[in-house]
């Protein structure tokens, strides 16, 4: 390992999903490898998953949307912190942008993971525009998880583009059958133990983050032990957290119970037991649904715009062939919540929202097929989960979809209720097709957490060799 790459500063905004998991899978390999590792970012981040179990950590406010005075703020410490840093990578299009402007007139090398595109327009995709040129002017790397994500940075002037590589841990063993899972869900999901309804908690339902960042699944790994690592400058924060001790399996990311890769929009995130959404009438199909041997279809995503959800109502709707009606069960929870269950009852609609869900892996096995009816993905780590369940897939042909599933999948046009609900009815009609889907699937070559710390590296020296030569 080259000598100029070894104290990194890892920056990420508000994100209790898929971006916190990431970053704390980099931060616990980057630290076994020797490197000096911070994790610079909001406190909630180290609450969600302990990062200061395997490196340093210094807290910074960075929000989940323009809030100018706290930027400024957060620039100015963010400056402070990363004195002394070889490099500096930053996850997300505002903690990037953030980095940039703080690292400005140093010859600090920065890398900056884009983990989502924008859906949306309006004077967010105004503000998501100019992050987006600081991050293409000032980066000397930029990483991405979808070619178009690529094309576009490349488009706004970044010299230096590359392929994000953002695997999903190994999935954990499911731990009852797919005979009790499937019968739990026709009668009606479970409360999970220590897991209760925000509505009756008082806490918010579904997870934080900036509205351009992807963080899907809420691992929430246990409130790290204080490593020593005060919030100091990179030189003093990361020679704590150099040689990291690491136990109860908690390295690399590893944390349990995540649900959901999506853009994250705002709120704590809240434990959510099973939630039956009650059916309107007892002849609309949903009672079928839940009682029959129909298959079951399986959606993992926060309940945000990004995702597509109101697609996949009108896909539930039907019409299906008799006795093979399918129960769609969506596992996560998020802004949209309330506006989905209004209509699944006004239309009893055979949708189960079962909130977030600690059990993914049961509930993949049990499952006949994934869903994904998202407007656009990247890496999305539900895809990747899965793939190595062996499971069919139906997906919408956006981001980095069609290049991750191959042959696995069948692809759709993004907001197509037409289209997927013709490929879900094509693939319950034929067994022969979800074997070959099945197949595909398992064969499918997935990365993992070498891969991703191979490509960081090779990020690192290719932007540290950019920096240094700045004029």
């Amino acid at each position: 390992m080259a000598e100029t790459a070894r104290r990194v500063a890892l920056v990420l905004g508000t994100s209790t999903g898929g971006v916190g998991r990431h970053v704390r899978m980099l931060a616990g390999g980057l630290a076994r490898e020797g490197r000096q590792v911070v994790v610079i970012g909001p406190a909630s981040t180290d609450e969600a998953f302990g990062f200061s179990v395997v490196a340093g950590f210094a807290g910074v406010p960075i929000s989940d949307r323009p809030r100018p005075a706290a930027d400024l703020r957060a620039v100015a410490r963010l400056r402070t912190l990363l004195a002394g840093a070889d490099v500096v990578h930053a996850h997300g299009l505002r903690a990037g942008a953030l980095a940039a402007l703080a690292l400005a007139g140093r010859r600090t090398a920065l890398v900056v993971t884009l983990h989502n595109a924008l859906t949306a327009g309006g004077a967010v995709g105004a503000i998501y525009g100019l992050l987006e040129r600081i991050v293409a002017k000032k980066a000397d790397q930029v990483l991405v998880v979808a070619p178009d994500l690529g094309e576009r940075m490349t488009t706004l002037g970044a010299c230096h583009v590359a392929a994000a590589v953002v695997p999903a841990p190994p999935l954990s063993p499911a731990t009852r059958t797919s005979a009790e899972v499937r019968a739990e869900l026709r009668a009606g999901p479970r409360a999970e133990p220590g897991r209760s309804n925000p509505a009756e908690s008082g806490a918010e339902p579904g997870r934080a983050s900036g509205a351009a960042d992807v963080g899907a699944e809420p691992d929430r790994a246990p409130r790290a032990a204080a490593s020593g690592a005060g919030p100091g400058e990179v030189s003093d924060a990361v020679g704590v957290g150099a040689e990291p001790g690491v136990s109860d399996g908690a390295e690399a990311g590893a944390v349990p119970g995540r649900v959901s890769d999506a853009v994250e929009a705002g709120g704590e995130p809240g434990g959510v037991s099973g939630d039956l959404v009650p059916q309107a009438t007892p002849d609309d199909g949903a009672a079928g649904a839940r009682e029959g041997d129909g298959p079951i279809l399986l959606t993992i995503a926060r309940l945000a715009q990004q995702k597509g959800l109101e697609t996949l109502l009108d896909a539930a709707r039907g019409p299906y062939a008799e006795g093979a009606a399918p129960l769609f069960v969506v596992a996560g929870d998020g802004p949209l919540r309330g506006e989905l269950r209004s209509r699944v009852e006004a239309e009893g609609l055979p949708v189960l929202l079962l909130g977030d869900r600690a059990d993914v892996a049961d509930l993949l096995q049990a499952a006949d097929a994934l869903v994904s009816p998202s407007r656009w993905e990247g890496q999305p780590l539900n895809v990747q989960e899965a793939l190595r369940a062996a499971k069919p897939i139906v997906a919408t042909a956006v981001g980095g979809v069609p290049a991750m599933v191959g042959d696995a999948a069948l692809l759709v046009p993004p907001g197509d209720a037409a289209a997927l609900r013709e490929a879900i009815a094509r693939l319950i009609a034929d067994p022969a097709l979800a074997a070959r889907l099945s197949a595909a699937a398992a064969a499918r070559p997935l990365p993992d957490e070498q891969a991703a710390l191979r490509a960081a590296a090779t990020a690192y020296e290719a932007a540290r060799a950019t920096a240094t030569g700045h004029a």
